[in-house]
């Protein structure tokens, strides 16, 4: 491609609109547009890379032993009432009705359509194991789309779905779908970690997620700094600090004006904030009932409540925070709450931490009052006792503390790449899939989804390959392996005739070369090639030319080294290979644990 005949232009200056070093690159380097909040054009540029990524994802599926297929975007809205996912899923979901005022949905992922399909055309146990996939575009319907293409309303997703006859088949699906995950992002270039997940609207047994670890990251991660134990906040287990023991003492009321938060609290009673309890007040409703009912959580003072793990420990529920009239209404205290007399429609949940901690102080549901040696059981019940608390730095680490070790964990940011589900009978059971099995009987199989955001890798991809001069591709993404400059042909026609013939030699090669043939200053064309990021750029110059050579240099090197013309293919050739090399998968790996 001559970028005389390119469509778009590259920016000198960053867009207001973009939040992050990579989104300011892939706007100003022309390989993206916005159209509007949360959905982009590809350019030329942003599609071949995206093409690329389409294309080693591909690879890897099809090696796994998955099958592409391609699956309407427009779905029945009764699929998803068949599954009840379409009340879990709300607002997210983008919904529409056709002229028959039939019932419709966007499809932000395909479990209940694949399902469909598979039970249309699968028989018996004969069929299985199989895994469809798909490279397709999705929608949600995001409140607060951010990073560029990190959290988008229209995004492509490469998904994939399993289905097996038995828990040791899916096991082994999974697991060559997780190593196809492992190879993809290091193929691609994004240094990823696996994380244990919370599965939240998709369902299932177990999930894991290949994350980012990156400072613009909206997820928190939990990593030991012992062992690989690495689990997204939502899902963290963690061995609580010691509480302080002691026989229960008699319950009393005592005074503490003005301590309204459990710092304030500790300080004023001179205790340490593991000795109080602290709680927080939702409305949950069930989404599979309709039920909804007010939630009182209860955890030590020195933790915090987790939501997602308090919404698992109710079955599911969406929470949200109540409001000012609900509190009021439950007969609650805000700043002086307390679990001990509650009213009986009030739901309490406790955290583990409250089991082994006696005589904490908690709220005495009065304003400016306290209660001392508040004990779990004696004083107040909880109708569901489960692990509702976050796990934060210094934490013990859960894994270490059975295996004998003394690991403490770290919390650092992250995105999330792709995501892995055993979904087990959350589908096929909830839709009624039976195939034949080898004694004539019925079976449900089970299944596993697997989903990769192929514009989270472009975004992750510009994230993680950057300087302060533009962006630096990975080798299989790079949406051209070299740029070719030419400089001062327009003044030299040996020189330009060797800039044409050199273009044609690197395609002749099978190599994609950018060739910018403008009209412009040499100091733009190196500033626009550093900008654009190809991992090879080839000067030729009347210079050059004379001295039989070519200036060669490597996106990330330093200097760039004199050529000589003859050995200019070969030169390149070897730098693709380093370049690839640098992908592989132990590599990739160990640059994310050592992030």
């Amino acid at each position: 491609m001559r970028m005389s005949r390119m469509f778009g232009h590259t920016l000198r200056e960053a867009p207001s609109e973009a939040d992050t070093p990579g989104h300011a690159f892939l706007i100003r380097g022309g390989y993206i547009d916005q159209l509007m909040a949360g959905a982009y054009t590809f350019m030329p540029l942003g599609h071949r890379v995206k093409r690329r990524i389409e294309q080693v994802v591909r690879e890897e599926m099809d090696a796994a032993g998955a099958q592409e297929v391609t699956m309407p975007a427009i779905q029945p809205a009764e699929l998803w009432d068949q599954t009840g996912r379409r009340a879990g899923m709300g607002a997210t979901l983008f919904q529409l009705r056709d002229r028959r005022e039939r019932e419709l949905a966007l499809g932000p992922t395909h479990e209940e359509v694949v399902t469909r399909l598979f039970s249309d055309h699968a028989v018996s146990y004969r069929d299985l194991p199989v895994t469809l996939y798909q490279i397709q575009t999705k929608f949600r319907d995001e409140a607060r789309p951010r990073g560029g293409l990190i959290r988008v309303r229209e995004f492509t997703m490469k998904d994939a779905y399993s289905f097996d006859a038995d828990d040791a088949g899916l096991d082994v699906s999974y697991g060559a779908m997780f190593e196809a995950y492992r190879r993809i992002f290091a193929r691609c270039g994004v240094p990823t970690v696996p994380v244990q997940a919370d599965s939240g609207a998709i369902g299932g047994k177990g999930s894991q997620e290949f994350i980012f670890l990156t400072d613009i990251g909206e997820d928190t991660i939990i990593l030991c700094d012992t062992c690989t134990y690495a689990a997204n906040q939502e899902k963290a287990e963690f061995v609580r600090p010691a509480a302080i023991g002691s026989d229960a003492l008699p319950i009393e009321e005592v005074a503490t004006p003005g301590t309204t938060s459990i710092e304030a609290l500790a300080a004023f009673l001179g205790v340490e904030e593991r000795q109080t309890a602290k709680a927080v007040f939702f409305m949950a409703k069930q989404n599979a009932t309709g039920e909804t009912f007010p939630v009182f959580a209860v955890v030590r003072g020195d933790l915090d409540v987790n939501e997602v793990k308090l919404a698992n420990a109710l079955g599911g529920a969406e929470l949200r925070a109540m409001v000012d009239s609900e509190i009021a209404a439950y007969g609650i205290v805000a700043g002086y709450a307390s679990p001990v007399g509650l009213r009986d429609d009030l739901r309490v949940v406790a955290d583990l931490s409250l089991r082994d901690a006696p005589n904490l102080v908690a709220g005495a549901n009065k304003a400016g009052f306290h209660l001392r040696n508040v004990n779990l059981g004696r004083d107040w019940q909880a109708a569901v006792t489960g692990d509702i608390a976050s796990a934060q730095a210094g934490h013990g680490c859960a894994r270490c503390a059975a295996e004998g070790r003394d690991g403490h964990l770290r919390a650092e940011r992250g995105i999330e790449m792709g995501h892995v589900f055993r979904l087990d009978y959350t589908y096929t059971s909830k839709m009624n899939v039976t195939v034949q099995d080898a004694s004539g009987g019925q079976l449900t199989p089970t299944m596993g989804c697997y989903g990769i955001g192929v514009g989270r890798i472009l975004a992750a991809a510009a994230e993680a390959h950057c300087d302060e001069a533009g962006l630096a591709w990975p080798t299989e993404v790079a949406p051209y392996d070299v740029h070719l400059v030419g400089i001062g042909l327009d003044r030299d026609a040996e020189a330009a005739a060797d800039a044409d013939a050199l273009y044609a030699e690197l395609t002749a090669a099978g190599l994609d070369v950018l060739f910018d043939d403008r009209d412009e200053r040499p100091g733009v064309k190196f500033n626009d090639a550093d900008l654009l990021g190809v991992p090879v750029r080839l000067t030729v110059s009347s210079r050059n030319t004379k001295a039989g050579a070519v200036e060669a240099k490597a996106r990330t090197a330093a200097e760039a080294e004199s050529i000589a013309r003859a050995d200019v293919l070969a030169h390149v050739q070897s730098l693709r290979e380093a370049g690839l090399a640098a992908c592989s998968v132990e590599a990739i790996e160990r640059q994310a644990r050592g992030h």
